[in-house]
């Protein structure tokens, strides 16, 4: 998961109209998941942190402090779960990336951070909140190649492309603009978390990925010199159990 963060809302007053936030959240955030990561051009819903068919949460329906993005996978998964703040990860209050560790094969993890934190239980909830501890599915096509339908192997593809973006940028000796390109790139590939991991020693890609992403800067989870993640979370809104890791 991405860190991000929202700011103040827009609105002096909730939200009528809940869907009416989302290209407010988009400029915000971009059009991403913010669960999974994953680009989402059409069909993004504006999500509730805490659901609003639970009627403790009611409140928060039109409440900007209470929207986030998802896709249909994590929405549908994530459902109208209880979500209580204090005992899952965040992306808008805790440093995300750093509780979970993202792997070649699209699999993602309760990260070292977390273990070594005492707090890998609540790593494991929140992969389980949005169903992102799910096994890659088995979809061949008629040539039984794989075709990335699910999160898990959408993930391994974006490791391929930033893979291979990285072996090129190694080849080049001057390869200011070919950096450029490969932060659109990013950009347009989605999954901040992979390309963050795969240019874990290149400060300046890092950098780059940082500031491509909406709302990530923002957050407070990276150094600006050198893009190394802040820990624990600034939670600079002050948001309920905020700066877990």
């Amino acid at each position: 998961m991405r860190p991000v963060r929202r700011g103040a809302s827009p609105r002096e007053v909730d939200y009528t109209d809940y869907t009416e936030a989302k290209p407010d959240l988009v400029a915000r955030l971009g059009a991403y998941c913010s669960f999974c990561e994953r680009p989402i051009a059409t069909q993004l819903a504006v999500e509730h942190v805490q659901p609003k068919s639970v009627a403790e949460y009611a409140h928060l329906i039109g409440r900007w402090e209470n929207f986030l993005l998802a896709c249909v996978n994590c929405n549908s998964t994530k459902g109208s779960k209880d979500v209580q703040p204090a005992h899952v990860f965040l992306p808008d209050r805790d440093n995300t990336f750093v509780a979970f560790d993202y792997l070649p094969d699209g699999t993602v993890n309760a990260g070292q951070t977390a273990v070594d934190a005492g707090v890998e239980q609540v790593a494991n909830a929140s992969l389980a909140l949005t169903g992102l501890d799910k096994a890659a599915l088995n979809t061949p096509d008629e040539n039984g190649r794989q075709v990335a339908l699910d999160r898990v192997r959408q993930r391994m593809e974006a490791w391929l492309v930033a893979e291979q973006a990285n072996v090129d940028l190694a080849a080049d000796a001057d390869a200011g603009v070919l950096r450029e390109y490969v932060a659109k790139l990013a950009a347009s590939t989605g999954f901040f978390s992979v390309w963050m991991t795969v240019f874990e020693d290149d400060a300046d890609m890092r950098r780059r990925l940082i500031l491509k992403f909406p709302g990530t800067d923002a957050s407070g989870c990276f150094d600006r010199a050198n893009g190394s993640p802040v820990t624990p979370c600034p939670n600079l809104d002050g948001l309920e159990a905020g700066g877990k890791i």
